[in-house]
């Protein structure tokens, strides 16, 4: 890949999760503002790795999108495709966590700023600069966001960025089942390497079986190159020519919530793209791979929230014993 400005740029949502954090002294539950957003937790473990990065999307004009700009900039994100609007607030999101860690979101989002990132909004500069583009579904729900998207991917696809897509469904968002299995088909037509959840690949084959499932995917839409499938607690695998590799998920216990787990496997497979290309890789290099992704992963369950949860490289590389 040629000499770019960035690293990963990723486009798409910017919220507040109001995560559980205990109860006050009258009894009533108490919630923390983290400042997440699945784009943006990648973009947070990629700088942890030393990549660099830029974020594209829309915030309210308010205290929390102050908030969640400041978050960006005290990550060291580069923020100059972040957009302010005058009239519609930031997207908040509230995560009902459940005892095994696993979680429930409920949107305030009808409309919220992050859908009303435009065309016009777009920073052409940082899409022309990018090695790679990454982004999910929740900026396809709604006009405007869909068109920018659309024009988002055309304009990295078109100066070379390899396309990174992970579907991150989330069915309260979507008029229909119908649209949002529209939208994933639009992006798994395009990206290059893909990282999707057993629950997102039940969805779009019907199959519970992850190697038919792959199967299917890999068949209707062969531009895939690298299919990662996670599968929670089980670990995840990998997909690639003629390869499938399987690697447990790391349990050490301590787990408090899930929330931007995927994300950081996410960006764990992207940093590993980064640096090894898409080209001839082995077996052994999709485990060490799949390794740290889901080390990385379990790290960020072992704290609230994402954005300022993310491990460090260190921390990852200790437990593999590297």
């Amino acid at each position: 890949m040629s000499e770019k400005l960035f690293d990963v740029v990723a486009l798409g949502e910017l919220l507040i999760d109001f995560t559980q954090n205990g109860r006050s002294e009258q009894g009533n539950l108490l919630f923390e503002a983290n400042p997440g957003g699945a784009p943006a937790n990648v973009l947070a473990m990629l700088r942890k790795l030393g990549k660099r990065c830029a974020f594209i999307g829309k915030v309210g004009s308010d205290g929390f999108g102050d908030m969640l700009a400041e978050t960006l900039e005290e990550a060291g994100i580069d923020a100059r495709g972040l957009k302010r609007d005058e009239s519609i607030h930031t997207t908040l999101a509230v995560v009902h966590t459940f005892p095994n860690g696993d979680r429930d979101f409920s949107f305030y989002r009808n409309p919220g700023a992050d859908i009303m990132l435009s065309e016009a909004d777009l920073d052409m500069e940082l899409l022309e600069n990018c090695r790679v583009f990454h982004f999910g579904t929740l900026s396809l729900t709604d006009e405007p966001c869909i068109s920018a998207t659309k024009k988002a991917y055309e304009a990295a696809k078109a100066a070379g960025a390899l396309i990174s897509f992970d579907p991150n469904l989330r069915p309260p968002l979507w008029k229909s089942e119908a649209d949002s299995r529209a939208a994933i088909e639009w992006g798994l037509s395009r990206c290059d390497f893909l990282k999707i959840a057993d629950n997102e690949l039940l969805f779009m084959t019907g199959e519970t079986d992850f190697d038919k499932g792959a199967a299917i995917l890999r068949e209707r839409f062969p531009n895939i190159r690298l299919l990662n499938v996670t599968a929670g607690a089980d670990g995840s695998y990998s997909y690639y020519e003629d390869k499938r590799v399987f690697m447990p998920a790391c349990k050490l216990g301590g787990v408090i919530e899930t929330t931007g787990a995927g994300d950081t496997f996410c960006a764990s497979v992207i940093n590993f793209v980064l640096e090894h290309g898409m080209d001839g890789l082995t077996e052994a290099e999709l485990e060490e791979m799949l390794l740290f992704a889901n080390t990385a992963a379990y790290l960020v369950t072992t704290k609230k929230g994402a954005i300022r949860s993310m491990p460090e490289k260190e921390q990852v590389l200790k437990i593999i014993g590297r």
